[in-house]
């Protein structure tokens, strides 16, 4: 039987189009697009959340491409990303809401073993980040700091 769709092998989820000039409906500037930056930041934003924010409301399609710097970059340069990697704090509140889980569903198997996975994914990338000096060098994993630091 023949598939009823062709499907590209390799090409998962949408990409960027390859342009390498900003548009020319972006009403923005490098500086105003910095400045906006900054003040989502202020309002304690995630860098992911940020360039959403900016596509969505302002049409500014990649920050990237307006300023020549990344939103992570921008907010390093004003000082305003936080002293934890976003990356590390997105696993770090998942593993507490599972751990929150197990305590109200003992019995569940699968969720043990995706807390196992999970907490092992979080130690490996502790010890690269602590190698890079993103985090102090005698960082480690403990369930009972995440819990307060998902608590900030």
């Amino acid at each position: 039987m023949a598939r009823m769709y062709s499907r590209k092998k390799g090409k998962h989820g949408s990409k960027k189009p390859p342009i390498k000039f900003v548009p020319r409906w972006v009403k923005y500037k490098k500086g105003e697009v910095e400045e906006l930056v900054e003040n989502l930041a202020k309002e304690r934003r995630t860098s992911a959340t940020i360039g959403t924010i900016l596509r969505d409301q302002y049409g500014i399609p990649d920050v990237k491409m307006v300023t020549g710097k990344t939103v992570s970059r921008i907010m390093k340069e004003r000082k305003l990303y936080p002293e934890m990697p976003e990356d590390m704090m997105n696993l770090l509140k998942k593993v507490v809401n599972l751990r929150k889980h197990l305590e109200r569903n003992k019995a569940d198997k699968l969720s043990k073993k995706g807390l196992l996975n999970l907490e092992s994914k979080i130690r490996r990338l502790g010890k690269y980040y602590s190698r890079e000096g993103m985090l102090p060098k005698d960082w480690h994993y403990e369930p009972t700091k995440a819990k307060l630091l998902i608590q900030k």
